[in-house]
């Protein structure tokens, strides 16, 4: 009797990471029109296989949490952290943004809800993480938290 070999099973690995950015919803009908700000809460879901290297620093790993900590760090965190978040089209407020000198300000192609900056970050990690290691590493999903109750998932 053959017996097909036991595939390997996929295992996925989050790092959660935090970061404050100040956004509006233009033409939302609550306060959400008006300047505000959010503690976000993002984590970040790979999956892929476990690295067997022995030797290797992240054998028996999937990622290193310190190297997916590193390029979410360094592609949405540092950008967005104490950023205002503005769709390029909220004409009032982003030519306020530009009349403070130095501010930091990150202009979007899509309102700053918070699925919208879900899908602009798994939009802007995926290139990074996938393939890395050579073990079929793929984003699978970006959680975006704008206050402990309220969230969105981005899956890919």
């Amino acid at each position: 009797m053959n017996h097909a070999p036991a595939s390997s099973p996929v295992v996925s690995v989050t790092r959660k990471l935090e970061f404050d950015a100040g956004h509006r919803i233009p033409d939302h009908r609550s306060q959400c029109r008006n300047l505000h700000g959010h503690r976000y809460v993002l984590e970040i879901t790979l999956a892929g296989d476990i690295v067997n290297a022995p030797g290797a620093s992240d054998n028996g790993m999937v990622m290193d949490f310190t190297e997916i900590k590193a390029i979410a760090q360094a592609h949405i965190v540092q950008v967005w952290d104490h950023a205002f978040l503005v769709y390029d089209g909220d004409v009032a407020v982003r030519d306020f943004l530009e009349s403070l000198p130095s501010h930091k300000t990150v202009v979007l192609d899509r309102i700053p809800t918070v699925e919208n900056l879900a899908a602009i970050a798994f939009e802007t990690l995926a290139p990074h993480y996938h393939g890395h290691y050579g073990n079929h590493l793929r984003l699978t999903r970006v959680r975006l938290y704008e206050t402990p109750n309220c969230w969105a998932d981005c899956e890919g």
